[in-house]
């Protein structure tokens, strides 16, 4: 309104401004100071003028953009408008999602353009592995509670939930949406992993008397380093042994943790089961024994047969065995 005001007067700018001017003069040759209600006077004449000069220039700046804006608004026919206004999946390519088992999957699915005209129970999820419907809005269609849509009002993003992931979950899941062309998928692979642990060596491990006891415990396979590593003795976690001394335990964690456990000063009471375990994977052990000498491996093998469940026969046969082999240097030396 302002602006159509302003373009009426416009041609009459320069006529008021002349006036205006000459008015100015005559009060100067007059009289040497204007008075107050003159002053108002004039303020309040030159007032309109500018407010309209300064509403047409910013008019003339927005036409432009206000004409390539209702532009934008025109299609070439309903079919363009139609697909111009379609939702869309934020991403179109197929996710993958890795997850350890017995974690949460979160399977996201972002759907722009929804608007009023799709309702909530147009999108659903779907197993591929036997194509049953999973979630279709905010209803669950699955007796397995573990399964459940996540939505909040007004988001564009419907992401499916699974909880305690097992192996079986791994597989396709479908993320369709029905629109007036038809439906529109988006597709989710789920990968369940299962973290390894294991303890370099081949199950066990020889040291001497007052030598250091070294293993190194690696897992893999984790889509997130564990929480922890702890080291057992038998059934005693030692990570912390302050009693025993000279225990320490360096742990880098990584895609593959590296968790390292140092004895220095080995003892015969050292010799035992030595177990990994980590937060997120079974169990790793290997068995350690520590020998009075590096050649004296029988008490070592004895130990190992014990372990093993070998016979009682077994270990007196193996007993003897070696007694006989080690008494053939004494043999020779008595016959020279």
């Amino acid at each position: 309104m302002l602006l159509d005001l302003c373009a009426r007067v416009e041609p009459r700018e320069s006529q008021i401004f002349r006036l205006l001017r000459v008015e100015a003069r005559s009060e100067v040759t007059m009289k040497p100071r204007v008075s107050g209600r003159r002053a108002a006077a004039l303020l309040l004449i030159l007032f309109p003028p500018v407010l309209c000069a300064m509403a047409l220039e910013k008019g003339r700046r927005e036409a432009p953009h206000r004409q390539s804006e209702w532009q934008n608004l025109w299609y070439s026919n309903f079919e363009e408008f139609q697909r111009m206004n379609e939702p869309t999946f934020d991403n179109n390519t197929i996710s993958n999602v890795t997850v350890q088992l017995g974690g949460s999957a979160f399977l996201h699915c972002r759907v722009r353009n929804l608007g009023e005209r799709t309702v909530s129970g147009e999108i659903s999820w779907v197993r591929r592995r036997d194509w049953h419907i999973l979630t279709s809005g905010m209803f669950t269609y699955t007796n397995d509670e573990r399964f459940q849509v996540l939505h909040a009002e007004g988001s564009d993003d419907w992401t499916l939930q699974i909880k305690y992931v097992q192996k079986r979950d791994n597989g396709t899941y479908e993320c369709q949406v029905s629109t007036g062309t038809g439906i529109m998928s988006h597709f989710v692979n789920l990968h369940i992993v299962v973290p390894e642990a294991f303890i370099l060596g081949n199950g066990e491990h020889h040291v001497d008397i007052g030598s250091t006891i070294s293993l190194v415990c690696i897992i893999e396979k984790s889509p997130s380093p564990p929480q922890y590593v702890f080291w057992y003795h038998n059934d005693r976690m030692i990570n912390y042994d302050t009693a025993r001394g000279g225990i320490s335990v360096e742990t880098e964690p990584g895609p593959k943790t590296h968790s390292r456990l140092i004895i220095r000063d080995a003892h015969d009471t050292d010799s035992g089961n030595y177990t990994c375990s980590a937060s997120n994977t079974e169990p790793a052990s290997i068995y350690v024994f520590v020998s009075e000498v590096s050649g004296d491996k029988l008490p070592a093998l004895l130990r190992r047969k014990t372990n093993s469940g070998a016979s009682t026969a077994d270990l007196a046969m193996t007993a003897l065995s070696l007694m006989w082999l080690l008494s053939f240097p004494s043999l020779a030396l008595a016959a020279r």
